[in-house]
């Protein structure tokens, strides 16, 4: 981990779940983090469960508040007067049908998990051109490599950060400038109970997959370890995760397989 010993991390999503467990094992090991989130009391809170206080800074933003964004970079280097890894965590998922989905859940899917995660990534970027050396982590899913019921504006904004962030390495490999997409499985996170359903509403309702998922802490040390070793790309997860490799070389067995396991 000496690696990443005295980097500057901002993390995205980091008032619960993944992200919250990210900042604990980033700032044990010597790293200085930036919190990111909506809540400001949550970060506060998982900033004072932190070992390190002096190496936790916290700056609230919002994904879906694109014009904010733009000022978030220059905030964010106020802190350390450096960033040398963003790690893109934050994001909202879905639990509903197709046919029963509101167009403004779809909105909020690609808002937010997409758009939001862009425009945050091109407003950091020309500091990381200027530097010639920076590292975007983006947390995507397996849901950014395969499809499954009740998840189809998550899955959608999901396969399309994976278009652009590799794009984005090849036009910024000669600036020296990483990136590694994160895709991980079930998680033991609220990621279910906070799902926007049909109407927009949130879920409030855990699934059984979430919660047989592996912990967010083992979770967090794969991802750090695949940041440590600059890794194009990273599966997480249990058996799940082995459905890249079907969807890739057995789409239809797959196909087949998701809709016997009734994930939701």
């Amino acid at each position: 981990m000496e690696r990443l010993k005295g980097k500057v991390i901002w993390i995205t999503g980091a008032s619960s779940g993944i992200g919250e467990a990210l900042a604990y094992k980033l700032n044990e090991i010597g790293s200085k983090v930036i919190l990111s989130a909506r809540r400001e009391t949550e970060l506060v809170r998982v900033k004072n469960n932190c070992t390190f206080l002096d190496n936790v800074a916290i700056l609230p933003l919002d994904l879906s508040n694109f014009e904010m964004l733009e000022t978030m970079p220059q905030k964010a280097l106020s802190f350390f007067g450096d960033i040398d890894i963003l790690i893109n965590n934050g994001g909202i998922s879905q639990r509903s049908l197709i046919k029963d989905t509101s167009f403004k859940v779809y909105q909020e899917m690609i808002n937010i998990n997409y758009l939001g995660t862009i425009q945050l990534t091109r407003c950091l970027l020309p500091y990381f051109i200027t530097r010639q050396t920076g590292h975007f982590v983006t947390i995507t899913s397996l849901m950014g490599k395969f499809s499954s019921p009740y998840r189809s504006g998550y899955c959608g904004a999901k396969h399309a950060l994976h278009g652009f962030f590799d794009s984005l390495r090849m036009e910024h490999d000669k600036d020296q400038i990483d990136v590694t997409m994160i895709c991980p499985g079930f998680v033991q996170t609220n990621v279910s109970k906070n799902a926007l359903v049909a109407d927009g509403s949130i879920s409030n309702t855990d699934d059984e997959a979430t919660k047989n998922g592996i912990t967010a802490e083992v979770c967090a040390e794969q991802i750090i370890n695949a940041i440590k070793r600059k890794k194009f790309e990273v599966y997480i997860g249990g058996k799940e995760k082995y459905g890249v490799y079907l969807k890739r070389f057995f789409p239809k067995l797959l196909h087949k397989f998701v809709l016997k396991s009734k994930v939701r």
